[in-house]
């Protein structure tokens, strides 16, 4: 019967490089107060001696979890995994998060609070004990909810808001929604367009709000009417339909449409079939996100790619660095967007 191999611990490692536990535990744990030759030296050992430090024993060591907890709308999401719809925002969330934890040796979970509910400050209170995380991303809408935010600088937990900015407490993170519909509208008047539609998103968004100043700025720098060009939507399909039909009804209708997100460009393209307006050759449209649908619908839609995954590879980097005491960025951060061109965009039919 064979030998079972003894497993490697915290001890063998600190034999092996001469240097005591507590010297190799501030290099499993990155700490700051480790001079560089140190750190080399016990990563040496580790690395001869095949040791993999537990997760668990680490917990118990310290005061650490090394678990980051995003929280995500449980409405929304919810909504979409039941419609077989999948959660794009989601996967690539835990895409970027996941292997920027991976880095550290962190683990991510995802917590789905309902941002509505009266009492979220005990639902929320009670995850937090439970899983007593070392830093929490918030994403939208919760980046603004106001109750989240004092529980969490109550706790004193390390946390990002993503799609925020200045203000309101924790690290604001943002993807540049701003410009991105600026680029999307220059997009369109190249093509010749100048009624240039605009569908703005939920109100309980403020990178709603953003992306529709960049519109309205654009338009303006371009000399470009906005009167009768912007339709609120809620980033539902529903609301891309009737955003879309008053857009596209009338002799002055829109000849290229922006939408805020790709739901609402899907919603777009049903009413224009409906209404027998051919997509680009009578009217071009953009959309927000750049979800794996916008590849695969006919035409493929141009969109404004949102780097969610590098945003929240960005937001457990500044949690972590904030755990080992460094300060936080004085600017917000921003994650720059892209517009990738396919094939919904066409020169302005006469």
């Amino acid at each position: 019967m064979a030998r079972r191999r003894q497993s490697v611990t915290i001890k063998h490692v600190a034999a092996d490089a001469g240097v005591s536990i507590q010297t190799v535990s501030r290099v499993i744990n990155d700490e700051p107060n480790v001079r560089p030759a140190m750190k080399e030296r016990v990563q040496s050992s580790i690395d001869k001696l095949g040791y993999v430090p537990s997760t668990a024993a680490r917990r118990m060591s310290g005061s650490r979890s090394y678990l980051i907890l995003a929280l995500n709308d449980r409405e929304r999401t919810i909504e979409h995994w039941r419609a077989r719809e999948g959660n794009d925002w989601v996967d690539q969330m835990l895409l970027g998060g996941m292997l920027k934890c991976a880095e550290h040796d962190y683990r991510l979970m995802l917590e789905l609070v309902d941002t509505h509910d009266d009492h979220i400050e005990r639902e929320l209170s009670a995850a937090l004990a439970s899983l007593q995380p070392d830093g929490v991303i918030l994403t939208p809408p919760h980046s603004n909810n106001e109750k989240i935010i004092k529980l969490l600088v109550a706790e004193n937990i390390p946390f990002v808001r993503i799609g925020a900015r200045k203000g309101g407490g924790g690290i604001p993170v943002s993807m540049d929604d701003e410009r991105s519909a600026c680029l999307a509208t220059e997009h369109l008047q190249q093509f010749g367009h100048k009624r240039i539609g605009f569908i703005a998103g939920s109100s309980e968004y403020d990178l709603s709000r953003w992306r529709e100043n960049g519109w309205r700025a654009a338009m303006k720098d371009l000399d470009l009417p906005t009167a009768g060009l912007l339709v609120k939507g809620d980033f539902s399909l529903a609301s891309g339909k009737r955003a879309a039909r008053e857009l596209l009804n009338g002799a002055s209708r829109a000849t290229a449409i922006i939408a805020s997100n790709d739901q609402m460009a899907f919603g777009v393209l049903a009413v224009a079939a409906e209404m027998e307006i051919s997509v680009p050759q009578q009217l071009s449209l953009i959309s927000f996100e750049n979800s794996p649908g916008v590849r695969f619908c006919e035409p493929p839609l141009t969109a404004i790619d949102q780097p969610v995954a590098h945003t929240t590879a960005v937001a457990v980097g500044l949690i972590i660095d904030s755990l080992r005491g460094m300060p936080p960025p004085e600017e917000r951060v921003v994650s720059p967007a892209r517009l990738i061109a396919r094939a919904s965009v066409a020169q302005r039919a006469e």
